[in-house]
């Protein structure tokens, strides 16, 4: 399959945003009647695999309603209220996403075969339910050889074909759409955003509307930086790594799953240059982001007797997009 995002594709991974509601409802196409509706396929699961660190001691593990806390995930601040550190309100934030989704479909081919769509869409609202998300969620496949995911601001996520073909199970897979839809629990880009609009304070003068500075304002003031060149911080990157894998724990898989999947990666893009997408590789999982990731899963979650690593329609679905790539390879 062909790589049709263009720039825009590559460039959005890091631009995930998101907005907390007290419970996060499904407006994709598949929508929460696909999810009440859809038949589960038996799991795959394990036993946890010796842990390269102490795993948590539950006695230990906070039950304090704070980020530590999981059984509070959805009833808690995770960063999103509105203040200096923030200036979009909801409302802006899914003005903003919208705007760029319709820039991300105006130039990326999204796969139309209907099992896959409500597959990843059903996987992903999973973790949805099961993360601090205040926004519903629109989640789309693109027709796209590169390893990528992103979601941007309000909850619209697109997942590239090539991060399905490219997991090993469906936990790993789960693993990469926890992790950007944690940027979108934690409003990462209208937070980053709201940074660089502080920067540019000094020079022009205040813009009030409705009491506060909003998005509407800097948009008309031409002022709105530019998300489609907006690369998250390490700090933010390890909040996504953090609440991430706290959102695939609550869902049942195993969070050591996110690990594996980006130190494979890492060694096929040192093998053969070009995996990863260049935003995605621009956040690479480093030995000390890795080690990072390790303790906190043993600090914060303790083990469970079995994980979901995956499931036979993961299989299915995979074996199809493969089928659908090879009939484009003999057309092309």
């Amino acid at each position: 399959m062909r790589n049709r995002t263009l720039a825009v594709g590559a460039a959005l991974l890091f631009l995930l945003a998101g907005l907390p509601a007290s419970s996060a409802q499904d407006s994709s196409n598949s929508g929460s009647s696909q999810d009440s509706a859809a038949t589960s396929t038996p799991a795959q699961t394990s036993t946890p695999a010796p842990a390269l660190v102490p795993e948590a001691d539950p006695a230990k593990v906070k039950h304090d309603g704070g980020k530590e806390d999981v059984n509070a995930i959805g009833n808690r601040n995770v960063g999103c209220s509105r203040g200096m550190g923030n200036w979009y309100s909801v409302e802006g934030q899914i003005a903003m996403g919208k705007q760029y989704a319709q820039q991300v479909e105006s130039t990326a081919k999204l796969v139309q075969d209907p099992v896959v769509s409500e597959y990843v869409n059903r996987v992903g609202q999973n973790l949805v339910r099961n993360s601090d998300a205040q926004v519903p969620f629109t989640i789309k496949v693109i027709d796209a050889d590169d390893i990528n995911a992103f979601a941007l601001p309000g909850g619209f996520f697109y997942v590239n074909s090539g991060l399905i073909l490219a997991a090993d199970g469906e936990a790993e897979l789960a693993g990469v759409m926890a992790h950007e839809i944690a940027h979108v629990a934690a409003c990462h880009a209208a937070r980053q955003n709201t940074r660089g609009n502080i920067a540019q304070m000094a020079s022009i003068p205040l813009i009030f509307v409705g009491g506060g500075i909003g998005y509407g304002a800097y948009q008309a003031a031409g002022l709105a930086m530019p998300l489609t060149f907006m690369h998250f911080s390490r700090t933010f990157e390890a909040d996504a790594d953090y609440l991430g894998m706290e959102y695939m724990y609550k869902a049942g898989y195993d969070p050591q799953s996110f690990i594996s999947f980006f130190e494979k990666v890492q060694a096929q893009e040192k093998r053969k240059p070009g995996t990863l997408a260049k935003a995605f590789s621009s956040h690479p999982q480093t030995p000390d982001r890795i080690e990072k990731s390790q303790q906190e899963i043993a600090s914060i979650l303790p083990a469970r007797p079995q994980y979901i690593v995956s499931t036979s329609e993961f299989d299915d679905v995979k074996a199809r997009l493969a089928a659908i790539e090879n009939r484009r390879k003999v057309v092309d």
